[in-house]
């Protein structure tokens, strides 16, 4: 009986210090190691590469900081910004290339000005020295009409020898001014050049070849001052 009685308590000893140790194992749980669906990696976990020391090292590194632009000043609308004063630089440029394009027309516009008053000025003294020559010509004509009425013995004379030395001094200060006669006689008629008053049949002669010249012209540089009375053959 005795024996049974030990064994009953050894076994009533042995299920409490099981009993004991199952609760110690219990309290130590949280603070031991931990949990295995805690600590087990998640697929997508584990199929992410590993990271090669390079990147490591770039990620390690420290962000550098970012450079603020400099305050100008002018708050925070941008006016200081470095875009602003370049946009105001072009401004600038824009405005000299535009003053500059005005002064550019404004010269231009001056030297047409004064080249074409110095043609209205040319253009006035030509109708000018024009006007005052062919008043002059009707004077050529009566000098020309008395010195062909001398006689030839007489051409000799103090009187008519005066007066063809003062025609022959007009011809040279109308030659001097631009003032030349027009070549009529034998000449082919240019309507340009000839006024035909008359007309007249000679077999001699060819077609529209001026035979008579009834009053002189006269050209004035490169412009007629009067053109010439002819007779034009057939």
């Amino acid at each position: 009986m005795d024996d049974m009685k030990d064994n009953i308590n050894r076994v009533d000893d042995e299920e409490a210090f099981a009993e004991e140790t199952v609760e110690e194992a219990v309290d130590l749980e949280p603070d031991g190691e931990p949990d295995e669906s805690e600590s087990a990696e998640t697929p997508d976990e584990e199929k992410q590469p590993e990271e090669s020391p390079e990147e490591k090292s770039e990620e390690e590194k420290p962000e550098e900081p970012q450079e603020e632009p400099e305050a100008s000043g002018e708050g925070e609308s941008g006016k200081g910004s470095p875009f602003r004063r370049k946009e105001k630089k072009d401004k600038k440029d824009e405005q000299i290339e535009e003053l500059n394009d005005r002064v550019r027309r404004q010269m231009a516009e001056f030297d047409n000005y004064r080249k074409r008053t110095e043609k209205e000025k040319s253009q006035m003294f030509e109708m000018g020295a024009k006007s005052v020559l062919e008043k002059m010509l009707p004077v050529i004509d009566n000098f020309e009409r008395g010195l062909a009425t001398v006689p030839e013995e007489e051409r000799e004379a103090a009187f008519a020898d005066g007066m063809n030395k003062i025609y022959k001094q007009m011809i040279t200060v109308m030659d001097d001014l631009g003032v030349t006669p027009i070549e009529a006689v034998g000449e082919e008629f240019d309507p340009n050049l000839h006024n035909a008053v008359m007309h007249a049949e000679d077999e001699e002669v060819g077609e529209n070849i001026v035979v008579e010249e009834l009053q002189k012209g006269y050209m004035y540089r490169d412009s007629v001052l009067r053109h010439s009375m002819v007779k034009v053959a057939n």
